[in-house]
C-alpha cells in the first residue's frame, strides 16, 4: 500500500494564505500525476489541481487565480500554495498520486477559513 503524506493543513483567516505539501514515494515520481482533491462536511470530493508529468496544470475553476500547484521532484514532493482563501475553501484537504490506473492517497489535512 503506497502511503502518501500530507502536511500543513490548519486554520487561517479569510484572504490569508496556506501551503501544502504531500511527499509520495517512488524512484520515478517525475512521471506522476499528482493533485489535490478536498471533500467539504456534505458535500462530494471534487478536484482541486492537478500537476501531470513535466508540468501541465489543471485547476478547479473555483480555485483558480488563487492556488498553484507546483512539484519538486528532487524532494518527491508536490505543493498547493492556497492564496487569498475563502471561507468555502474549508474542506478536507486528499493528496493524490496516479501512475498506470492506479491512483494512492494520502489521509487528508484539515484546513478552515475562518476569522
Amino acid at each position: 500500500q503506497v502511503q502518501l503524506v500530507e502536511s500543513g493543513g490548519g486554520l487561517v483567516q479569510p484572504g490569508g494564505s496556506l501551503k501544502l505539501s504531500c511527499v509520495a514515494p517512488g524512484r520515478i515520481f517525475n512521471v506522476f500525476t499528482m493533485g489535490w482533491y478536498r471533500q467539504a462536511p456534505g458535500k462530494p470530493r471534487e478536484l482541486v489541481a492537478a500537476i501531470i508529468g513535466a508540468g501541465k496544470t489543471e485547476y478547479a475553476d473555483s480555485v483558480k487565480g488563487r492556488f498553484t500547484i507546483s512539484r519538486d521532484n528532487g524532494k518527491n514532493t508536490v505543493y498547493l500554495q492556497m492564496n487569498n482563501v475563502k471561507s468555502e475553501d474549508t474542506a478536507v484537504y486528499y493528496c493524490y498520486r496516479y501512475f498506470q490506473g492506479r491512483t494512492s492517497w494520502g489521509q487528508g489535512t484539515q484546513v478552515t477559513v475562518s476569522s
